[in-house]
């Protein structure tokens, strides 16, 4: 079969000699399309590729539409909000994702967001500790498991909600559970969102949420953009000048908010959660052996667009 690693932010130079490797070993032949400056230079190149292999890429319609022989997109990271799913879906085409592969470098940035916007931004002002703060995590996932641990370990005490656990499964991933979302923003001097961009999830974040935030409180977004209802955030800034929010996603009216509102926020200039060597590795190998799998067993076992 023929695989394609098509990545507009291209892994690190040996991850692709061992995607290739893990490839070629099972029979494969892999090409790469790093750096591509226009979508249309991905919809021309994935004509003949049986399976591709992407970062944070657009696999749109028209790109499935482009590409008759194509059987597999594996997204090497979590978030497949780039991938038409349902157009995946109706050509048959099975779309995996790599979960867990870039967890630790998300926790790990979440914290270093808290802790950089309790000292101010690292300029001179005085600013406070986290320990003994509280902590909530929306989404208690790979991810949320993992800021929770790193966060106790500060000494904070944490608290989690996540619709698809138990709470003794919470308990026993180091948390207090709690029951609603309301209840989370309430308890939270520094709150972790770790939830997908859904239908259900996309401007849920809003003016109500944040300002039920106790005085003092941190937002910390390392999820997507698109569940922040921006509106509402410059709103309840405007309102609470002791709230403060930091996001690895820039916000689509970031300078307002940087103009308005100074040290109180901070996004980074472009999505950086996974942007370790690590991760970039970890989720690559993920994805060519999910590849390689796919294609020797049939195995599915990572899919997201089940039919």
């Amino acid at each position: 079969m023929k695989v394609l690693i098509a990545t507009q932010k291209p892994f690190a130079a040996v991850a692709v000699a061992d995607i290739k490797k893990i490839l070629t070993e099972a029979g494969h032949s892999v090409d790469t399309l790093e750096k591509y400056a226009e979508q249309a230079d991905f919809v021309k190149a994935v004509a003949p590729y049986d399976a591709l292999i992407i970062r944070s890429d657009k696999v749109t319609a028209e790109v499935i539409e482009a590409a008759p022989n194509l059987k597999i997109v594996v997204r090497a990271g979590a978030g497949v909000d780039n991938v038409d799913l349902e157009a995946a879906k109706a050509r048959k085409v099975v779309v995996m994702n790599t979960p867990g592969q870039n967890s630790n470098a998300v926790a790990e940035l979440a914290i270093a967001m808290m802790i950089f916007m309790a000292r101010t931004q690292l300029t001179p002002a005085t600013g406070s500790e986290v320990q003994g703060k509280k902590l909530g995590v929306q989404a208690y996932g790979n991810v949320g498991r993992l800021v929770g641990q790193k966060a106790k370990a500060l000494g904070m005490k944490v608290c989690a909600l996540d619709p698809f656990l138990t709470d003794e499964q919470i308990v026993a991933g180091g948390a207090e559970p709690v029951h609603s979302v309301e209840e989370l923003y309430a308890a939270s001097d520094y709150l972790s969102i770790h939830i997908p961009a859904l239908p259900s999830t996309i401007k849920s974040i809003g003016y109500d949420l944040i300002t039920r935030m106790p005085k003092g409180a941190t937002l910390v977004n390392t999820a997507r953009k698109e569940v922040i209802d921006e509106e509402g955030l410059m709103k309840a800034l405007e309102e609470r000048p002791d709230l403060k929010y930091v996001t690895d996603v820039m916000p689509d009216n970031y300078a307002a908010l940087q103009e308005k509102f100074g040290l109180r926020v901070f996004a980074t200039p472009k999505k950086m959660g996974a942007q370790t060597s690590e991760a970039n590795i970890n989720a690559g190998l993920a994805a060519a052996r999910q590849i390689a799998d796919f294609f020797a067993t049939g195995n599915t076992k990572f899919q997201v667009n089940k039919w």
